[in-house]
């Protein structure tokens, strides 16, 4: 058996593509989780009208993680191990809505018509340090693995002389390569400084997410909250975004005949990008739903205390969703995916995710117009051990 092969089925890929297996799941499937003494098994949800289904249903589907038997499913104690704290997606509404109301100022179209200049900036800076090191060069190299950090660090509020430090933390807490208690001193490391400066922007609020929630909700967001945001912001857009950005070079430098949608007008551009990110769909799935009551879905009764997987590639690649899913055609009109999942959880950066990539993917053609893969298609190297679906490496000549 491959290592592809023995992974859950889930977070199979078979190159751009989910597995095959994934795609011939029933819309409620069970699949096994864990081994050994953790061996059981949970719901996986794979047609699109399923997973939106379960994803809408806050009320009787919970987000939230038990840690301990008082903590029981649709009890009154609530146990949440620091590192979960500020975490939208263990959270239920009201919860939810108290803490999300208080981090959506860092995220308003103002920010993001604000942070678009800077962003141009850095994948400027990050084009022209590729165009330096001379054909061939490693895409993920000098763009992927660089622009999303220093993006999120400009987002977060980072100082400038601190960015390299703070994101080789970040990156040493997500490294799956390194041992548990290297990845957990990385942890401690990161928060620690994320607490420092939360401390200093309560003093003098910045122009920064943290700095933007300070001004506006003063200590109604704890330090523990923002510090646990900001923990999920920086883990979660880095990687998806670092993903989303090789897979949609690879996927367009397959299709060449589809790159002209970045050489057009924005609307053609960002139309392109959305169907990139429902082709592509780098997220496997989000965090697991728990039914708090009896649910019947179909003819599927889901358990009280049942868990609930939902399959984003899956649900995105569902005939009943789009004609022809498993084909890319960026001049496609959007259609509801659910990349950016669905319901009171749906991504509160989604709107910098295809800012982000829009910048890219128009400036990588204006800079480089004859930009071709420099391996065979069949070398390409994937991601397997990474929260979300990427390329290890892209070299590409011009």
């Amino acid at each position: 058996m491959s290592d592809e092969d023995s992974r859950p089925v889930h977070i199979r890929r078979r190159g751009l593509d989910p597995a095959d297996e994934l795609l011939a799941a029933g819309p409620l499937t069970r699949v096994a989780t864990g081994s050994g003494a953790d061996a059981g098994s949970q719901w996986m949800a794979t047609t699109h009208a399923v997973v939106r289904q379960v994803m809408g249903d806050h009320r009787r589907f919970s987000t939230r993680r038990r840690w301990d038997r008082r903590d029981e499913v649709g009890g009154e104690g609530v146990f949440r191990p620091r590192e979960l704290v500020g975490n939208l997606m263990d959270y239920d509404p009201p919860e939810h809505t108290r803490l999300r109301q208080k981090l959506t100022p860092g995220f308003t179209l103002r920010k993001m018509r604000r942070l678009q200049p800077r962003i141009e900036q850095i994948v400027a800076e990050r084009l022209d340090a590729m165009a330096r090191a001379g054909s061939p060069a490693d895409l993920v190299e000098f763009v992927a693995d660089e622009v999303p950090g220093a993006v999120l660090c400009e987002l977060v509020g980072v100082p400038r002389d601190d960015r390299a430090m703070f994101m080789q933390l970040c990156h040493g807490h997500l490294d799956a390569s390194r041992s548990q208690r290297r990845r957990a001193a990385a942890g401690e490391a990161f928060s620690r400084y994320l607490l420092a400066m939360i401390a200093r922007e309560r003093k003098d609020p910045g122009e920064g997410l943290i700095g933007a929630v300070v001004a506006e909700y003063g200590d109604e967001a704890t330090d523990e909250e923002l510090r646990g945001f900001c923990v999920q912001v920086m883990l979660a857009g880095d990687d998806n975004i670092s993903g989303m950005i090789g897979l949609g070079v690879l996927a367009l430098l397959r299709h060449p005949e589809q790159i002209a949608a970045f050489r057009g007008d924005e609307r053609t551009a960002q139309r392109a990008v959305d169907e990139l990110i429902r082709y592509l769909t780098v997220t496997y799935a989000p965090t697991p739903r728990i039914a708090m009551e009896d649910v019947t879905i179909g003819d599927q009764v889901i358990r009280k205390g049942e868990s609930v997987l939902c399959s984003l590639p899956a649900a995105n690649r569902d005939p009943a969703l789009v004609p022809d899913p498993d084909r890319l055609d960026v001049t496609r009109e959007p259609v509801p995916h659910v990349a950016f999942g669905h319901g009171v959880h749906h991504c509160l950066g989604a709107a910098l995710a295809r800012l982000e990539l829009c910048t890219v993917y128009t400036a990588l053609w204006q800079r480089f117009p004859t930009l071709r893969l420099a391996e065979p298609a069949q070398e390409n190297r994937f991601r397997l051990t990474t929260p979300a679906y990427g390329l290890t490496s892209l070299p590409v000549a011009w």
